[in-house]
């Protein structure tokens, strides 16, 4: 089972993505600030990381997450609200290896994130 991890402030929205991304097959971590983000990949690194761009030290949390030496196989997806070309490539310069739009649905995450929990 991979490990995947949600960094959002927004109880509602981890707690929703949790239940999705445990159905498809993932263990999910939830992180509400990019301090336990850190913390928790600093524990144990996850296979997929979710970071929200709303998300306070979001690209600090990208960038720092890069820069442990356990991150060499993580896949980062910066969550945005729309496709904001400035906003993407200062989340593509911090560390991210592609983008998730919110909001998100069970659709969408089954898409995104089904092959990786089929490749477990």
């Amino acid at each position: 089972m991979q490990r995947l991890m949600i960094a959002d402030s927004s109880e509602i929205v981890r707690t929703v993505a949790k239940r999705i991304l445990s159905e498809l097959g993932f263990l999910v971590a939830e992180a509400g600030s990019d301090r336990e983000a850190l913390i928790g990949c600093q524990a144990e690194m996850p296979a997929i990381l979710i970071v929200d761009a709303g998300l306070e030290g979001a690209l600090d949390l990208i960038s720092r997450v890069k820069a442990l030496p356990e991150a060499k196989r993580v896949r980062i997806y910066y969550c945005v609200i729309e496709a904001d070309l400035k906003k993407m490539m200062l989340g593509k310069r911090a560390g991210a290896d592609d983008f998730l739009l919110k909001p998100f649905d069970r659709k969408i995450l089954a898409a995104v994130f089904g092959a990786y929990a089929a490749a477990a």
